[in-house]
């Protein structure tokens, strides 16, 4: 062990630590709370559901302690452990290229930990969502789900992986910068190619059958200054009973999508209240922020990543002796969380910030009633928290929590004489 080696022990048990400490919060904040309804929804939202969302949430924080206890184990194993070590020391054996041996040891550490994540996320969905009324997968579609997935990784994930290696290998110095652009380049490929070619594989999308509802969005469409591909309904409930809307992709290849659980609980002003707040992502241009947002992230990482492909230490310091490129890279995006714990409040503060304004500009051109009610709705269906830990939601949430949302939403819709 060297220096490096006591740097990421402390922090590893730091970022844990203060995981494990924000999730006690929040169960110990919920359980608090669970046996009142907070004033702003003591009309809309009953005891027993306010009671069931805190029980729910409290079942998933324990999940995620469970989680982050074996993601810290796994680290270990496959680093300080020698389990990348193995499995190099495995393919040494074989008379592979330096690129397609690369290759398959990052392949081959990714499937184990699919493969030692499984049962969590198997528990979580059949156990944990079934308990609460969410789960309406089969275990044969999830097993569809997790194949076509892996197909997918592999499908498009081993050829960025031969490129980045034969560019690390083959360009210089800056391999780095290059390295970059290739990912910039798959990544917004990728987003624009997923609402129409990627999506469709696990779900099923229907342009929104509906004259009357069609006709009031098509208007709203026009006032706003957008076009897509059409509004399409997403048939959710085939997995969950969950519901949302989001918008994806860009260019001509955008979309708005609603889930079909969603619009069986709404009425069209929500509706129409809930595709202002989409609209107000495109408007306000958070999708392209959050891209150039992430491409200057990726550019730093790549940087760093480039000198530490250099440092000795940094391989031996994780119990790597074979250093190679295949190895810097997995280090390096497997290690790399444990150093950037704090930068997610700042994230969850952008996001959220990106929230309140697509509300402030639903307010514009739809009810901001209706708005409040969709997400109420959406609360109680989904069996939201409405009394999260102020630390835990400013550290997770890329939503403003319940009372805040509503409180700014109640403010917008007040005459303006009133909020003077």
């Amino acid at each position: 062990m060297n220096t490096f080696t006591y740097i990421f022990l402390a922090a590893l048990v730091i970022s844990y630590a203060v995981q494990l400490w924000l999730a006690q919060r929040q169960i110990t904040h919920i359980r608090s709370h669970q046996n009142a309804v907070p004033s702003a929804f003591k009309e809309t939202i009953s005891l027993d559901v306010h009671k069931k969302a805190a029980n729910y949430t409290i079942d998933k924080n324990f999940l995620s302690k469970i989680s982050g206890a074996l993601d810290v184990i796994v680290l270990l194993c496959l680093t300080l452990g020698g389990g990348i070590e193995i499995v190099s020391n495995i393919l040494s054996t074989y008379d592979f290229s330096p690129v397609t041996s690369g290759t398959c040891l990052i392949l081959s550490i990714f499937l184990i930990l699919t493969v030692v994540e499984l049962p969590l996320d198997i528990y979580q969905t059949f156990k944990v969502e079934e308990k609460y009324g969410f789960n309406r997968n089969t275990p044969k579609r999830y097993i569809a789900d997790q194949i076509l997935q892996l197909s997918l990784t592999l499908l498009l994930g081993a050829p960025l992986l031969v490129a980045t290696l034969w560019i690390m290998a083959e360009i210089g110095q800056y391999w780095w910068l290059w390295a970059w652009l290739l990912l910039l380049t798959c990544s917004l490929l990728l987003t624009w190619a997923y609402p129409t070619f990627i999506a469709p594989l696990f779900n099923k999308f229907s342009l929104l059958d509906n004259p009357e509802l069609t006709a009031r969005i098509e208007s709203l469409l026009s006032k706003c200054g957008f076009s897509s591909q059409g509004i399409f309904v997403m048939d959710g409930s085939r997995r969950s009973g969950h519901g949302n809307a989001y918008f994806t992709g860009f260019g001509s290849n955008k979309r708005i999508v609603f889930f079909d659980t969603l619009i069986d609980s709404l009425d069209h002003d929500e509706i129409e209240a809930v595709l202002a707040h989409e609209l107000g992502h495109f408007k306000r241009k958070h999708v392209i922020k959050m891209l150039v947002a992430s491409a200057v992230s990726s550019l730093i990482g790549f940087a760093l990543l480039g000198w530490l492909a250099t440092q000795n230490w940094f391989y031996s310091g994780l119990g790597v002796d074979q250093t190679s490129n295949a190895a810097a890279l997995l280090l390096f995006f497997l290690v790399s969380p444990v150093f950037t714990l704090f930068m997610q409040p700042i994230t969850a503060y952008v996001q959220r910030k990106h929230e309140f304004e697509a509300d402030d500009f639903a307010s514009l051109f739809a009810k901001p009633s209706a708005l409040i009610s969709a997400l109420v709705k959406l609360y109680r269906d989904n069996a939201s928290t409405l009394t999260p830990d102020p630390l835990y939601s400013a550290f997770h949430y890329s939503h403003p929590p319940a009372t805040i949302r509503i409180a700014n939403l109640v403010d917008k819709s007040k005459p303006i004489n009133e909020t003077n």
